[in-house]
């Protein structure tokens, strides 16, 4: 019998059909996977449970014949990549003899075949050419890993589960209007427990190897697979939660009016156990776009990796919800630069009149302050007289106070910022926002993407020295993102997969000044040329205490190179070479340069069909 019939053939050895896909097994004879199989040891793994553990000894080969695996090395949270049927898991610490060099975990109820190395040391005696495609396989593997193949894979899910927050159940309306949005994008299958009952044979437990495959199969069938839990805490819910990647909570907005926070649900609670926060959503769907405050009382008792808002019936709500899932979600990230971030209310307006829409934004300083205004639908030509009105007019950042605890009086600064952004939480945004700051505290960043966004924006362009540090109720101090990352691509990625358009200031120009060290004035004769209106002699043209500082933060871009992906699009928008960084009398000019610039930029990009911009172009479409 030749392996072409033996694959032709109706049989119900998965063993078989599993190890004849694995590069190791593929050449040996039928007699020699024969005498295999029955060696194999069968094992159904839940979700959650790892296989093989890093430093533990390599003694057993395993084969996934359904479910897929998450490969994780020294303790790290996020995946270096992920493993699914046909690929061996553990098998060059297997074949080399020594310690496991990763974790390896179910990411949804699996089954695997294990292979124990008697069993392997009796095959290589009996079928010693085994060991020649064994050395190929290794090879190559080396060969990839160091090409960078096996980099983390792209976080977008295989499978989400539809999960009811709060008391309400889940709205029809709302699983058809997403079926809708979906479908624009994926080949997507909606699957219920009436629909996983008609299917398979009658009396099939959830909990059986028959329910696990044929799960796992509809997955691999389908670009997406969207679960649809029960409303309560049934065996069903509890499959589709353990085989779903991504947990999306939904909720109906007018759930317990007056509540000041929603508690878990049973199912949410189970739900939560098995999903951790990186892997949740929030989605909290509105009868009117007005409607949208009060999400603080949802995320009390929720921690998500981000919420989102739709409106009943909004196709553009859930269309932007299904390019997050899909992957396709356009990011616009903001650097910080002090009065030149003026220029990224230009860009701004160039990318709104050319009908690109951003579905996240998120800036470091001032590309945080002004991505802010975006996020709350200012319009550009407002948002640049708004400019004008703080930093011209009322000189919000050139009232100098007693340097007790900074240069400048914050209070002005405050309450100008109070009155633009108002009241609102970052969380009731319509569309999702993060600013991010230094925390003082731990060296470390900080996303704000909950909470005041006013505070938001102060903290993140808490200029050190300048302005003194935005003091949470936590007691942590933070200063201004630029200290640590000015331009947040990184922040970007960790939240959300897909294109980014990135705006970034080119390199400044060398900083060189005509002046002598030493002729720079004392204290006492600043004094006296500042009181005696008789003296001839003008203070040194040497560079301001802001300038300095501004010019330090800007300074950190090292990484953003390695941080753009081919998926993102830098844009650098001209700054005359005479506008520095406090110049914000130049609001305007700033603003209407870069505005031309984008113009033609998006004309030439979209004519040479660059694919940041044609997919940006083409998502209302």
């Amino acid at each position: 019998m030749t392996r072409e019939d033996h694959n032709q053939l109706p049989t119900d050895s998965t063993a078989h059909r599993s190890l004849i896909a694995v590069d190791l097994f593929r050449h040996l004879p039928d007699e020699a996977l024969d005498w295999l199989e029955k060696r194999l040891e069968r094992i159904a793994v839940e979700r959650g449970v790892s296989i093989v553990c890093e430093g533990d000894e390599a003694d057993a080969l395993y084969i996934p014949t359904s479910g897929r695996f998450s490969v994780h090395v020294g303790g790290r949270k996020r995946p270096i990549a992920e493993v699914g049927p046909g690929r061996p898991i553990g098998e060059v610490a297997f074949f080399a003899n020594t310690k496991r060099t990763a974790t390896v975990t179910a990411l949804r109820d699996s089954i695997v075949l294990r292979l124990t190395r008697a069993d392997f040391d009796a095959l290589t005696r009996r079928s010693p050419e085994i060991l020649q495609p064994i050395a190929s396989t290794l090879a190559r593997r080396l060969a990839r890993a160091t090409s960078g193949e096996f980099a983390r894979p792209p976080s977008i899910p295989r499978s989400i589960v539809l999960c009811r927050a709060g008391p309400t159940p889940i709205a029809e309306s709302f699983i058809q209007d997403l079926r809708t949005s979906l479908e624009s994008y994926t080949d997507v299958h909606f699957l219920t427990e009436s629909e996983f009952a008609t299917a398979v044979p009658n009396g099939t437990a959830l909990d059986s190897d028959t329910a696990t495959n044929w799960l796992n199969e509809l997955e691999s069938r389908h670009g997406l697979l969207v679960y649809v839990a029960d409303d309560t805490l049934t065996d069903w819910s509890q499959k589709a939660i353990r085989q779903a990647d991504w947990l999306m909570l939904v909720a109906d907005d007018k759930s317990a009016p007056g509540q000041p926070r929603i508690p878990l649900n049973r199912l949410e609670q189970f739900a939560t156990e098995i999903h951790p926060p990186e892997a949740r959503r929030l989605i909290v769907v509105h009868k009117a776009q007005q409607s949208q405050r009060g999400t603080k009382r949802w995320l009390e008792e929720r921690m998500v990796q981000l919420n989102h808002h739709v409106v009943e019936g909004a196709r553009r709500d859930h269309d932007r919800l299904a390019r997050f899932i899909t992957g396709r979600a356009i990011g616009l990230v903001a650097c910080g630069g002090g009065a030149l971030c003026c220029a990224h209310v230009g860009l701004f307006k160039a990318f709104s009149e050319a009908g690109i829409e951003f579905d996240i934004f998120g800036g470091t300083s001032g590309g945080g302050a002004m991505t802010a205004a975006f996020a709350l639908d200012v319009d550009a030509d407002d948002l640049d007289a708004s400019i004008g009105e703080m930093f011209v007019k009322q000189r919000v950042l050139k009232r100098i106070t007693w340097p007790r605890y900074a240069l400048l009086d914050h209070k002005s600064f405050d309450r100008a910022l109070l009155k633009n952004y108002t009241n609102i939480g970052i969380e009731d945004l319509p569309r999702p926002f993060f600013a991010l700051s230094t925390n003082l505290s731990d060296n470390e960043v900080y996303l704000h993407q909950q909470g005041s966004l006013w505070q938001a924006v102060r903290s993140t362009g808490s200029i050190p020295g300048l302005l003194p540090p935005f003091v949470t109720e936590s007691g942590d101090v933070l200063v201004d993102g630029a200290v640590l990352d000015n331009v947040p691509v990184k922040a970007m990625k960790s939240l959300k997969t897909g294109p980014n358009i990135v705006i970034s200031f080119a390199e400044t120009d060398s900083l060189t000044y005509d002046v002598r060290y030493s002729g720079l004035p004392s204290r006492a004769d600043i004094l006296m040329r500042a009181i005696n209106p008789l003296s001839k002699r003008p203070l040194p043209r040497a560079p301001s205490v802001a300038t300095i500082l501004m010019r330090s933060l800007m300074v950190n871009r090292s990484e953003l190179d390695s941080a753009l992906s081919p998926d993102d699009l830098l844009v650098v928008p001209p700054i005359p070479d005479t506008v520095g960084v406090m110049d914000w009398h130049r609001h305007s000019e700033l603003k209407e340069l870069a505005y031309l610039y984008g113009r033609e930029l998006i004309s030439t990009l979209g004519e040479n069909g660059h694919p940041v911009i044609k997919a940006a172009l083409n998502q209302n479409n």
